[in-house]
């Protein structure tokens, strides 16, 4: 009887999972193992919204391979440790992994080999599980990634892909090896009220949904506030419950600008993991340093405290970080305009707005957060690094009626039209009795003192 262990990590699925596939077909019996290892929230993972959404979605996973005849198998402890006793008391030959690409993870890949080599077994690291294209599969010449998108989009574009597995019809699980019990989603204190349903039961159905209903509409619709009408797949795909190899095969199956759109979008996905991979220091630093003395002291602090309650006098920002609050989700014009509000408007450093997502989207990824911030801030991958979103001219564009304002911020709900992007002009405006505060500070100053800073 040959036995082997599938490590299931940022890939919690049973479709088209690779390692899942060559486990199942390789051996008689296949244990698949998720460990819940204390050195990944210490490194930042254990934010409710993302304990909550894991929970979830660990138990879908469980769900679908009870169905198949098998279960999960979790533990707690060092994953080097915790895969090296299971593989022993199941009698082990091998274990299947999916490639990481962050510092961690190439790290615990590396502790795993050598602790299995030493053991006598052998561990299998399985490439594109979970990103489209893998980091340094394509490079521009003279350098080990690509630092602008659009000639990356080209190279990405032009990979063959691999043709996505179904789950398998059955998974055969020893009994020897013992699991602990799922952890809940109700046990998380924290977790945002809107946050949605985890696993990949769920994420298929909005797959399937989004690609039959508003596909089409995507090209021109995906930065209508109001109108909601992206993907929302972002958490799922940042837990590997939907593949985004799949993903990018049936969208382009059903063809069209919309379609084509989304797949780009996931693109950026790749394209961030890429540059990360390369330049893991830039999780933290600058990835093109612009000398920024970004502002500090009492008045700053104040003004970040306004900005992540949702309190800056500016209504659309407002509404996005309240809809994140909520949601633990937020829409993508959104993170643009909080962002560009927050380090040009307010000329506050990106690592405060990054640190405050990390705290609360499910998706937080530390590639696509840090990144997507850096870009936003003009010291990363951004061809235009000085670029400042205007939030009222970027409001009355992206929510020209008012109504995603209206629902993040009832309290401006009466004011009529386009002037709830505005209030403040409003003649006779009792602040006091809608509550809602003067701005933190003038649009041409917060640009004026911007482009001083950035000329310097």
């Amino acid at each position: 009887m040959t036995v082997s262990v599938v490590l299931f990590t940022s890939d919690l699925r049973l479709h088209d999972h690779p390692p899942l596939r060559a486990a199942v077909r390789q051996t008689d019996e296949t244990v698949p193992l998720f460990v819940r290892d204390p050195a990944v929230d210490r490194a930042g993972f254990a934010a409710p919204n993302r304990l909550a959404f894991l929970a979830d979605c660990l138990a879908d996973l469980d769900s679908g391979l009870r169905e198949r005849g098998g279960r999960l198998v979790v533990r707690s402890g060092d994953t080097v440790a915790e895969v090296c006793a299971v593989a022993r008391q199941a009698d082990a030959a091998e274990v299947h992994l999916a490639a990481g690409h962050t510092v961690f993870a190439r790290a615990r890949e590396d502790r795993l080999r050598h602790a299995l080599e030493s053991d006598g077994r052998r561990l299998h690291v399985h490439d594109a599980v979970t990103t489209v294209v893998p980091p340094g599969e394509v490079t521009p010449q003279g350098s080990d990634h690509f630092a602008v998108f659009t000639p990356y989009f080209r190279r990405w574009s032009a990979v063959p892909l691999r043709t996505p597995h179904p789950a398998p019809r059955a998974v055969h699980v020893p009994s020897g090896p013992r699991s602990e019990r799922l952890p809940a989603r109700a046990a998380v204190a924290g977790v945002s009220a809107g946050l949605a349903t985890g696993g990949e039961t769920e994420g298929r159905r909005r797959l399937g949904n989004w690609l039959s209903r508003h596909a089409d509409a995507y090209g021109t619709g995906h930065d209508d506030l109001a109108g909601d009408t992206t993907s929302r797949l972002s958490p799922y795909l940042h837990f590997g419950a939907v593949s985004a190899t799949e993903a990018v095969h049936r969208a382009r199956s059903r063809g069209g600008p919309g379609a084509e759109a989304f797949v780009r979008q996931l693109c950026w996905r790749d394209f961030h993991q890429q540059v990360l991979a390369a330049r893991p220091e830039t999780a933290h630093e600058d990835y093109r340093p612009r000398h920024d003395r970004w502002r500090r002291g009492a008045e700053a602090e104040a003004d970040l405290r306004a900005w992540r309650e949702g309190r800056t006098g500016y209504p659309v920002v407002d509404a996005a970080l309240r809809q994140l609050a909520h949601e633990g989700w937020m829409h993508n014009r959104g993170r643009l305009l909080t962002a560009s509000f927050l380090t040009k408007t307010l000329y506050l450093d990106w690592r405060d707005g990054a640190r405050h997502f990390l705290d609360l989207l499910v998706d937080g990824d530390i590639a696509e957060n840090q990144l997507n911030w850096q870009w936003v801030a003009g010291t990363g991958t951004d061809t235009r690094p000085h670029r400042v979103l205007n939030p009222v001219l970027q409001a009355k564009r992206y929510d020209p009626d008012g109504a995603y304002v209206r629902r993040w911020v009832p309290e401006l709900a009466e004011l009529p039209g386009r002037s709830i992007h505005e209030p403040w002009r409003l003649k006779g405006l009792d602040r006091a009795a809608y509550d809602y505060p003067e701005p933190l500070v003038d649009l041409a100053d917060g640009l004026a003192r911007f482009r001083a800073a950035r000329d310097r």
